[in-house]
């Protein structure tokens, strides 16, 4: 408890605060801690550069993939009903139908 105001009362020195930072370990921390800021805010900006840009490009491909596949689909499709040797599948009638 003692402890806890002495250091409150020293903290709250402006001569001693200002003799502090102009020491050379306190400005070295400040500097370091600076560093990792701006390494971190620039990190940060990448990354959601990059996220940006996955969202937005994908999303464009895999409309131009899902059409070419609906494409290629049906021609496979046509195609292999074409070549199906009998009547169409539509024309058959079902066990039950006497018409």
């Amino acid at each position: 408890m003692v402890l806890r105001r002495l250091l409150a009362l020293l903290l709250h020195s402006p001569q001693l605060v200002e003799r502090l930072s102009e020491s050379r370990p306190i400005r070295r921390a400040a500097q370091l801690t600076a560093f990792a800021l701006l390494q971190a805010q620039l990190r940060g900006q990448d990354a959601a550069r990059r996220l940006r840009g996955l969202a937005a490009g994908p999303a464009g491909s895999l409309g131009r993939r899902a059409a070419r596949f609906k494409d290629i689909f049906t021609q496979e499709l046509r195609r292999g009903l074409r070549e199906r040797p009998g009547p169409p599948p539509g024309s058959q009638r079902g066990p039950g139908a006497n018409s």
